[in-house]
């Protein structure tokens, strides 16, 4: 748990470092350079041996969409939002995989679906509130593209893993290879459409770059897994979700953005509580298919 705990954390500033430290960059080179650096670090851990063409392919495919597709949205996202409205659009990602999981079990629940009603009016109230100034729309419509591409990594990355020989890859071992096809989906994008010849960085930004490369994308991922495998589902689900509340104090506390709370409580709450409930459909659900079997 203290894992998942220090990642929530080390996420909630990331929101606010991207729009303020990193305003200014194409959004392409920023997943990219992000990506590009976290391979570096896990590049020495990367074992294939063993591995057949089919199941290293897979692997990249889950980088290139989980990693590369998901930071490319994210980060043209901050065109349009406040770094606190990225963070508040995130909230569907749990409900995204469990709709992306049924899909590959051919199956669908409407529970589910429900809940994303439900979370929509939530963060609809918000938005009623003026709290958001920008072009809510596109940027709320960006944001569910990274939620998507961020889903359906983590379902068909737990699909893949069960194809590898048993006890002889963990994660550490694969990492890599997520990274690998996030750099290649992220540096096509970036050497096609960065404006290369109006470019410019400054030093702070390649210092925060290297900061999220390593610590927020690359160890950060990492220590998510391992902490995930050391909590039942409940506590995952509220971890999932805790980097919300705390990325948009942070980015009001700390980053300076100005919102309605009582906007932000009311809304947030319908919306968190619509993850409550998926989360206990999904809990009661395997319950009575325990007892079925």
């Amino acid at each position: 748990m203290v894992y998942l705990l220090v990642v929530s954390i080390i996420w909630a500033f990331s929101f606010g470092l991207i729009k303020n430290a990193l305003a200014g960059l194409d959004a392409n080179f920023i997943a990219a350079a992000r990506i590009l650096v976290a391979l570096l670090v896990f590049l020495p851990f990367i074992r294939i041996k063993g591995l057949s063409r089919r199941q290293i392919g897979a692997l990249i495919l889950v980088g290139a969409i989980q990693y590369g597709v998901m930071y490319i949205a994210y980060n043209y996202s901050f065109q349009y939002l406040k770094a606190y409205e990225v963070a508040l659009f995130t909230i569907f990602t749990p409900i995204y995989v469990t709709l992306i999981n049924d899909a590959f079990r051919r199956r669908m629940h409407w529970v589910s679906l429900l809940a994303t009603v439900l979370t929509v009016i939530g963060t609809a109230i918000v938005r009623r509130g003026g709290v958001i100034q920008s072009d809510i729309l596109t940027g709320f419509l960006i944001v569910q593209i990274s939620n998507l591409g961020f889903a359906f990594g983590q379902v068909y990355y737990r699909e893949v893993m069960t194809t590898l020989p048993a006890g002889k890859f963990d994660n550490l071992k694969v990492f890599g290879l997520l990274y690998l096809g996030g750099f290649l989906t992220a540096g096509i994008s970036a050497a096609a459409f960065t404006p290369w010849e109006t470019f410019s960085i400054s030093n702070q930004q390649i210092i925060v770059l290297l900061y999220l490369g390593a610590i927020a994308s690359g160890l950060s991922f990492f220590l998510w897994n391992v902490g995930a495998r050391k909590v039942n589902a409940g506590t995952l689900a509220i971890f999932n979700d805790l980097k919300i509340p705390l990325a948009v104090i942070v980015s009001i506390v700390f980053f300076g953005e100005r919102a309605s709370w009582f906007n932000l409580i009311i809304g947030g709450g319908i919306a968190v509580a619509a993850l409550i409930f998926n989360e206990w459909y999904i809990r009661r659900r395997k319950k009575l298919e325990a007892v079925l079997v």
